[in-house]
């Protein structure tokens, strides 16, 4: 009922996007830190994720862990995951009766993995696309993969959901999209990605890290950066893409 894709930037974030129509996928498949990721789809199982997740970043393979997560539950055959451990290294699994049609794709920098889809192009067009544009930015190049393979057909059943989370090195993400019961779900993570580049992503530059307890505590830069934003936006005549009601206050 889903298909998604992990990967690793040259700079070394990782980012995990996923669509489906099913509501909230977003929230239920992916499982990310600093250094590992784990898409666990299907009739998923959380605790392939929240489990993998932390095996992995003990310094467990993705493939040891898959395979042992396999080997101990009962529905193996219905479960479908991938993940990316802390050496860089991929891994999947596809149950022998998740819904046709149903597979994944290892790749040096990244993995796709898909059920209920319309076919395999699904998920070669989603890897294709996402090794042709490497000269995006990462979160445009994930959607831009993402938008690929459901030109291809996508999930058989339609669209409904879909979520985007990058983590930068820190436990905590970078950016956490999520178009929870929508009719376009991947149009709509990119025009939040677009509505990202107005504030968020000058504000996150001052966020505290397990380096940098405090973080950058005065907006010095922060403001400057969001007018700089502002300023280039209306010079190139784009009108802002936000939902956002100003108040007066």
């Amino acid at each position: 009922m889903t298909y998604s894709l992990i990967a690793k930037d040259i700079d070394g974030s990782i980012g995990l996007i996923v669509a489906s129509k099913f509501f909230a996928c977003g929230a239920v498949v992916p499982f990310l830190s600093g250094s590992v990721a784990v898409a666990s789809q299907a009739f998923c199982n959380p605790i392939w994720g929240t489990e993998g997740r932390a095996r992995m970043m003990a310094g467990e393979s993705a493939q040891e862990v898959l395979a042992n997560l396999a080997a101990r539950d009962e529905g193996r055959a219905i479960r479908q995951a991938h993940a990316m451990d802390a050496q860089g290294n991929f891994a999947a699994h596809t149950g022998a009766d998740c819904v046709d049609w149903a597979g994944h794709i290892i790749q040096s920098d990244h993995s796709v993995a898909g059920n209920m889809l319309a076919g395999p192009r699904v998920i070669e067009a989603t890897s294709e696309a996402y090794q042709a544009n490497a000269a995006l930015p990462f979160a445009e190049r994930l959607i831009t993969a993402m938008v690929a393979g459901e030109k291809a057909g996508g999930d058989k059943r339609g669209r409904q959901a879909a979520g985007l989370v990058i983590h930068k090195g820190e436990a905590h993400p970078w950016l956490d999209l999520r178009a929870d019961d929508h009719a376009d779900p991947l149009a709509e993570l990119a025009r939040l990605w677009d509505v990202a580049q107005e504030r968020y992503v000058h504000f996150v530059k001052g966020m505290p890290s397990a380096a940098r307890f405090s973080g950058y505590p005065t907006r010095d830069g922060i403001d400057a950066d969001i007018a700089a934003a502002e300023a280039r936006r209306r010079a190139e005549g784009r009108a802002s893409r936000s939902h956002a009601v100003e108040t007066g206050e």
